[in-house]
């Protein structure tokens, strides 16, 4: 089974910086994207990066262009998402997400749909006051 766990959430001022890691197992050669993706209270759950694994390709919301920065430590089995510049607007809960996406679709909005995404981590919370 696919397990995906987050950490790095937690309390931030607005400007400053929490780097979120996403830790995965049970991964097999089909999945090839892991993205994140964010839900505050009454919105829907949108997505904030992605990136390919192989081949690193990444894709990044409008509204976290610039500020946040999606990565992997293949070794480690670990997705990262730095988060720079942090507005009280990105207060959500955080889940990463691993699918099999066409690679058609690397570097693209489709790489940030839900429905691309089959195996869900629990969350983590973050709060930027």
């Amino acid at each position: 089974d696919v397990q995906l766990v987050e950490s790095g959430g937690g309390s931030a001022q607005a400007g400053g910086s929490l780097r979120l890691a996403c830790t995965a197992s049970g991964l097999t050669t089909t999945h090839n994207a892991v993205a994140w993706f964010r839900q505050s209270p009454g919105k829907e759950r949108e997505g904030v990066a992605s990136i390919f694994t192989r081949g690193g390709t990444t894709t990044y919301a409008d509204y976290v262009k610039g500020r946040f920065t999606i990565s992997q430590d293949s070794a480690k089995n670990t997705v990262y998402l730095q988060m720079n510049s942090l507005k009280p607007e990105d207060s959500a809960r955080y889940s990463c997400a691993a699918g099999t996406v066409s690679p058609l679709f690397a570097g693209g909005p489709e790489s940030l749909q839900r429905r691309e995404y089959k195996s869900w981590g629990q969350g983590t919370q973050v709060t930027v006051s």
